[in-house]
């Protein structure tokens, strides 16, 4: 604010200075100038009364000749003084404006606006430096939760995009450089209620001087960023931010999941994409090889993932020193047919156009699928202004690096305990992912399946912790009843149970819960708040074991402990 006045009186000095010369010089010649009163005598008017004439003259708020008619030298003053304040007042507001006009004005009262909801903000909230594609859509689906969020972005058309994105809650959003630690600060990197600094720019130099940043100032913050090379991750790594994520490597590992276990795949892909596929697309699985078109960053990332596991693929690159040292790679882009014959197109299973081209990625797959329509077909979508031609391309995937980072984050994010369970789902076979997977279908239908994680805690489930408390035992099932209806059962099911014991998987409804318990369950997204409500309300939960109120008072508490002792 001291910043703010001080810009606005130094642009306004002149104009001030005027104005105030002007008052002087017209109060001081209403002093001097000699009028008469009613009976004729010689009168001069005091400062109070040429003070109160000048200022209400000047201002043209109205007029009047006081406290006595003025005479004609008076009145030649009172004109000069007309002409003098009016034109200064003109002159002071234009300067006035002008100022208030001014971009770096503008910034600065943008950014103590921007402090000031920064600095209120009570409940816990993630910082989120760059509002892309992949900013956007996790902006998006964390307000959606009721968790707020502060963004950062160097382009102010995106700051604008987030004010008309019309969000449930109001998302604090500056337009700055994330780069520069006093625009992090501004956003409150050091505010005791963020929990954790998003770096999602498109740019690794950007991303790096933002985690770097933020584990200096705030070591203990959580930090996660995405980042573009391989350079950039090991540097990342190096000073321990907290999870980074290549949208390369993680769809490459995605496509050979894909692949190699289908069931193992789309339980992967229903608990990760809110867009998950359906279950038939597990049906459509052929064994066989692949066609890799392009042997860039994203190519190698693919080569690496399928030779791990065993699957036989051809590489396409035009650059012929990269194919070279390459069993079996062809030399060109892909989108000629006689390239994707010499590659075996016709008795391949499946083809990836994997370029930095957006138009040959699609040439590809055209091309592709004229020569082999029963190809499995897998596109590489790099700018997001491409999306309509994408959606209607008929590929069986389409790689989108932002959406990627944003469901990988946004799973982080939402419980650890998913990437635990994603971490056992490899060890399992395809046949009991399959039985998982007809489960979650029977659960949510075609519906989105959303996935949460419950601890059994004095701070989280107060009202559970109570009860075992007393005594009662208090099995896993009494979670799955709706608050309202106990007789009928949430839609949602166990996953994990994690406590000192160890960790078990799709542990049974008769499970008996224990301080300390931490529960990744899945099902449809509403019923969070329902078995929040359960968990949390000693009334509900009562009414959802016994299926009646609770005693509320002492001796209806212990006459009810007498019957239980006594069955």
């Amino acid at each position: 604010m001291n910043n703010l006045l001080f810009l606005f009186l130094r642009r306004l000095r002149t104009p001030l200075i005027t104005l105030i010369s002007v008052y002087a010089v017209s109060i001081f010649g209403m002093t001097l100038i000699p009028g008469q009163d009613a009976d004729g005598n010689v009168w001069y008017m005091d400062f109070f009364h040429a003070f109160y004439f000048v200022s209400y003259m000047g201002t043209t708020i109205g007029f009047g000749e006081i406290p006595y008619e003025f005479t004609d030298a008076q009145r030649m003053w009172v004109t000069f003084t007309i002409y003098a304040t009016v034109i200064t007042w003109l002159y002071g507001i234009g300067t006035m404006l002008a100022v208030l006009q001014e971009p770096m004005f503008g910034r600065l009262m943008r950014l103590r606006g921007f402090r000031s909801q920064v600095r209120d903000l009570q409940e816990p909230f993630y910082l989120v430096c760059g509002y892309g594609v992949t900013g956007r859509l996790l902006v998006r689906r964390l307000v959606k939760r009721g968790i707020r969020v502060v963004v950062i972005d160097v382009d102010q058309d995106r700051i604008d995009a987030l004010e008309l994105d019309n969000l449930v809650t109001p998302v604090p959003a500056l337009c700055a450089d994330a780069s520069l630690p006093d625009v992090l600060d501004h956003a409150g990197l050091q505010h005791p209620r963020c929990v954790g600094v998003l770096a999602l720019t498109n740019h690794d130099r950007v991303n790096l001087a933002v985690a770097i940043a933020s584990k200096l100032l705030v070591p203990k913050r959580q930090v996660i960023t995405r980042t573009n090379s391989d350079l950039t991750t090991a540097n990342m790594a190096s000073f321990g931010t907290d999870m980074i994520v290549d949208p390369f490597r993680a769809y490459a590992d995605y496509l050979a999941l894909a692949a190699r276990s289908p069931h193992k795949h789309l339980v992967y892909d229903w608990l990760m994409n809110p867009r998950h596929r359906k279950l038939s697309s597990a049906y459509k699985h052929a064994e066989g090889r692949w066609i890799i078109c392009g042997y860039g960053r994203f190519g190698r990332a693919l080569a690496a993932a399928f030779a791990a596991e065993g699957m036989d693929m051809t590489i396409i690159d035009p650059d012929h020193d990269s194919v070279t040292p390459l069993e079996g790679a062809v030399v060109g882009v892909g989108t000629e047919a006689h390239t994707l014959i010499e590659a075996g197109v016709e008795s391949a299973v499946g083809i990836i156009a994997g370029t930095d081209s957006d138009t040959d990625n699609l040439s590809i797959i055209m091309t592709a699928r004229e020569l082999n329509p029963k190809l499995t077909t897998v596109v590489r979508q790099n700018l997001h202004q491409n999306a309509l031609v994408f959606r209607h391309s008929r590929c069986d995937y389409v790689m989108e690096p932002g959406r990627i980072i944003a469901n990988r984050i946004l799973a982080q994010l939402k419980t650890p305990l998913l990437s635990e369970f994603l971490q056992h789902l490899q060890q399992e076979s395809n046949v009991w992912a399959h039985e998982l997977l007809n489960r979650m279908s029977n659960t949510v239908g075609d519906d989105e399946l959303d996935s949460w994680s419950i601890r059994i805690d004095a701070e989280n489930s107060p009202a559970v912790v109570n009860m075992l408390q007393q005594g009662h035992k208090i099995p896993l099932r009494v979670l799955y009843r709706n608050p309202r209806q106990r007789d009928k059962m949430l839609p949602c099911f166990a996953l994990l149970l994690r406590n000192a014991d160890g960790v078990r998987i799709l542990p049974g409804e008769l499970t008996e819960l224990k301080e300390g318990d931490e529960i990744l369950c899945c099902g449809l997204g509403n019923v969070l708040r329902q078995m929040e409500w359960t968990v949390n309300n000693y009334n509900v939960l009562y009414y959802v074991i016994t299926g009646e109120d609770p005693p509320h008072s002492l001796l209806a508490r212990l006459l009810r402990r007498q019957e239980r002792e006594a069955l």
